[in-house]
């Protein structure tokens, strides 16, 4: 007996061949037949799911999430499942919550409360990649997979390369898929790229990428990917660019170069115009953001100092009070960023009101300058909110829909669901993929659309049973009604859930059904073989 038989669909494979008809067959977790089993003398199937008229592929895989924590939630679990995302790709942007002393927790913690929240599981610290890990296993709808953060290894490492190495090495042993940097974070963009290619050696002995977060996008994109392709030469290391966004022809030419001198590169990108971060990073200089008592590493750009200080936090609230620093905020951050930045995360009684307003709206509404309301209300949250913003003109949909149709893009959505306005694309990115980019615009196929949200980052990350429909897979398998697939959260209705996907099994148990939740928890921490 089949344990789930999906009957009438047609099959979109992951082989890049067109959908063709077959019923799935499914028995403990896995994929056991694909073609006809629902006529003649058909096996019985102790559940049926009736995919007339809709697409049956496998689970979609987010390359680029921030769901450390909310992973957990079951909200956050519907709204990636009614999308078709079957996995999330965490730990990203060099910062997560492991490996993690008790001082290191507490720190990325806060200074990461607006996009990946506090871990309701974890006590304090210290906590191991293979703790975390274990956090999320059979605990939520979801498989995870791991990235080791290098700023949150520096973080507890102080810096220190030996023990940056060794943390790393942990991670990997523990079953990380990769390493991840956010170089316009700290304490990550004090390392230098001599320092990222040491931490990257093991993470090419073990065929895994090394996942970037770049040191400048847009104008500054030619900068950031020389130094990632310096990175990925000198260690040997794969690479992966996350959130590539700006002029399409100029990044894309970026990756052709690439992978024309023999390095193995992806990226990943989300259909949308407008970012997303914390505020400090976006609206403060520098020196101001977060890490007031951290010098620049040994070698890192404009540097001179040993990289040893871990970030203070504390001192840079205590600096916003300071007339003369918020004299410099208004004379130096970008005066558009008034008018582009929407405040998302606001967690202060006193200025909740804000969320869904722009810092000059907000600013003019309670009688201040927009650069000492961005003062207060840092200080007031203690740093923790969090901004969408509209990127230059340069990243224009021309180029959004170019870097899509690259062979070496892979699907992430960039999701944080922290807050009472975040950015729609936590609700909606891989629906308005398939229902944009798939159905009205014509990028992709349907076949393609599994490609690039499927099997390539299965591919990437060495998850080889995942990613296509063939028999000893693992069951993790979307039923997509291709003519309503779409997103229906916006910029000002950021949260309401995509349509077109009613049916997900992960792990060969149906996780939802009709639209909703069943309330099975199969998900795993998925380590790469």
């Amino acid at each position: 007996m089949f344990d789930v038989l999906i009957t009438g669909g047609r099959v979109v494979d992951g082989t890049g061949a067109p959908p063709y008809p077959a019923d799935v067959g499914v028995r403990d977790g896995r994929i056991e037949a694909v073609g006809d089993l629902s006529s003649g003398g058909a096996r019985p199937a102790a559940a049926t799911v009736d995919a007339a008229g809709r697409l049956v592929v496998p689970g979609f895989i987010d390359a680029h999430v921030h769901g450390d924590a909310t992973v957990l939630d079951p909200g956050v679990q519907l709204a990636a499942l009614r999308q078709g995302v079957t996995t999330f790709v965490l730990g990203q942007d060099g910062l997560s919550f492991a490996p993690s002393d008790p001082e290191t927790l507490r720190f990325v913690t806060r200074y990461f409360a607006a996009i990946n929240g506090a871990h309701p599981a974890l006590d304090g610290g210290p906590v191991s990649v293979a703790d975390l890990l274990s956090t999320y296993d059979r605990a939520t709808a979801l498989n995870t997979v791991y990235l080791v953060p290098h700023g949150t290894v520096r973080h507890a490492a102080s810096g220190d390369p030996a023990a940056m190495l060794r943390l790393v090495e942990q991670g990997l042993e523990d079953g990380a898929a990769g390493l991840s940097s956010g170089l316009e974070y700290v304490p990550g963009r004090y390392g230098d790229a001599a320092e990222l290619a040491a931490l990257c050696a093991p993470v090419a002995r073990a065929g895994l990428p090394y996942v970037t977060h770049m040191r400048g996008y847009e104008e500054a994109a030619a900068t950031g990917m020389a130094e990632a392709r310096a990175i990925a030469e000198r260690a040997g290391v794969a690479l992966h660019v996350s959130h590539y966004h700006g002029p399409g022809e100029r990044l894309a030419g970026m990756v052709d170069r690439a992978l024309a001198a023999g390095l193995d590169v992806t990226f990943d990108s989300y259909p949308y115009l407008s970012g997303f971060s914390i505020l400090a990073m976006v609206a403060l200089p520098r020196d101001l953001d977060g890490p007031a008592s951290l010098g620049p590493g040994r070698g890192a750009p404009g540097g001179t100092g040993d990289g040893t200080a871990r970030p203070d936090l504390d001192r840079t609230v205590a600096l916003l009070h300071d007339p003369a620093v918020r004299r410099r905020l208004a004379r130096e951050t970008d005066p558009t960023l008034w008018r582009r930045a929407v405040l998302a995360h606001v967690p202060s009684a006193e200025f909740a009101w804000t969320e869904g307003r722009t810092l000059a709206e907000a600013a003019a509404e309670a009688g201040r300058g927009p650069a000492d309301f961005c003062a207060d209300l840092l200080v007031a949250t203690g740093l923790a909110a969090s901004c969408v913003f509209a990127q230059p003109p340069g990243n224009d949909d021309a180029s959004l829909r170019l870097l899509l149709r690259h062979p070496a893009h892979l699907g992430g959505s960039d999701a944080i669901h922290i807050g009472g306005h975040p950015h729609p694309r936590a609700f909606g990115a891989f629906a308005r993929f398939l229902g944009r980019h798939v159905r009205e615009l014509g990028d992709w196929t349907w076949e393609e659309a599994v490609a690039h949200l499927s099997t390539g980052p299965a591919r990437r990350f060495r998850l080889p049973d995942r990613g296509a429909i063939r028999p000893g897979m693992a069951a993790d398998l979307v039923v997509v009604d291709p003519g309503k697939a779409a997103d229906t959260a916006d910029y000002s209705r950021p949260r309401t859930l995509a349509e077109g996907i009613d049916d997900v099994l992960v792990g060969g148990v149906p996780v939802l059904a009709g639209g909703a939740l069943t309330g099975a928890r199969p998900g795993r921490p998925l380590r790469p073989r």
